[in-house]
């Protein structure tokens, strides 16, 4: 049997950036013959993905996956459109969204050490480091979670700029206004709202908008017209983040809050905005 030392291994690792039990299993494989070793890792596809990781995979897409019980969403990227559109890196991706809909995984830690059931000998990372060699650019799978499905809850869920941006939304109060959800998530891509409400706005967030406002006030008012002018800039801040205060893009005579209830009144339903979600590409 061949002699395997600390110095060989150390060797390939330098030269693949594999890791050292797979640089010491192929040099054992290759009997001793550290080229062969490299050529083995090669082969198996593991040092062309390991070096390839190393460049930055700006360009991706999300997808998304829908049970009765939940939906998954999975953002992965790569380095160019030219991979990101590839037939390969679409139905992977979609794969991983039907896991995360699924169960099992609640992350992306946990979903890349999952089996791949569609090929049971192998992990998802471990098919996600084969679709590296495959394609020749680096792949990461970004960002991945579900979202549990409530039975008095409507989805409306929107993938906009082929997958560049994905929003959902959750109304409150029926399950039957799927449509007005989905009309909701689309105003989501366009208006892009950082928070629900005017509640949910951090409190530093909010101390920090109200002395710009007060910054902007003119020197020697009165006390009552710097609270009403800084009380009119506040709600312009909040009609410009929060989705409900905005104007819904479709109608700016009302508020997406107003046509929440206009939908519900209309349905002798009481609806309500329960929240939304907004994923793009680079942000």
């Amino acid at each position: 049997m061949a002699i395997v030392t600390a110095e060989m291994i150390k060797n390939i690792r330098e030269r693949t950036g594999v890791g050292l039990i797979k640089c010491k299993n192929a040099l054992e494989e290759s009997g001793g013959d550290v080229e062969l070793a490299i050529s083995i890792l090669r082969k198996a596809g593991i040092a062309s993905a390991v070096k390839k990781e190393s460049r930055e995979a700006k360009e991706g897409a999300i997808d998304f996956s829908e049970t009765a019980h939940a939906i998954g969403f999975v953002q992965m990227n790569a380095e160019t459109d030219f991979v990101v559109n590839n037939e390969k890196f679409r139905s992977f991706l979609h794969d991983l969204a039907k896991e995360m809909a699924a169960g099992g995984a609640s992350n992306v830690h946990e979903l890349v050490e999952k089996v791949y059931s569609k090929e049971g000998d192998k992990t998802i990372d471990e098919k996600r480091k084969e679709l590296v060699s495959v394609l020749g650019e680096n792949i990461v799978i970004s960002k991945a979670f579900s979202l549990k499905k409530h039975s008095n809850v409507s989805y409306g869920i929107y993938s906009h700029m082929n997958g560049k941006i994905f929003c959902l939304v959750e109304i409150e109060g029926s399950a039957s206004q799927t449509d007005l959800a989905k009309e909701i998530a689309m105003h989501v891509a366009a208006e892009a709202p950082d928070y629900l409400s005017h509640d949910q706005v951090p409190a530093d967030i909010k101390a920090a908008e109200e002395e710009i406002a007060k910054s902007l006030v003119p020197k020697g008012k009165p006390a009552e017209i710097v609270e009403k002018i800084v009380s009119g800039k506040m709600q312009a801040f909040y009609n410009d983040v929060c989705l409900v205060n905005q104007k819904y893009i479709k109608d700016p005579s009302m508020s997406v809050e107003d046509l929440v209830k206009a939908k519900g009144k209309e349905k002798g339903e009481h609806l309500k905005l329960k929240g939304f979600y907004r994923l793009q590409i680079g942000m």
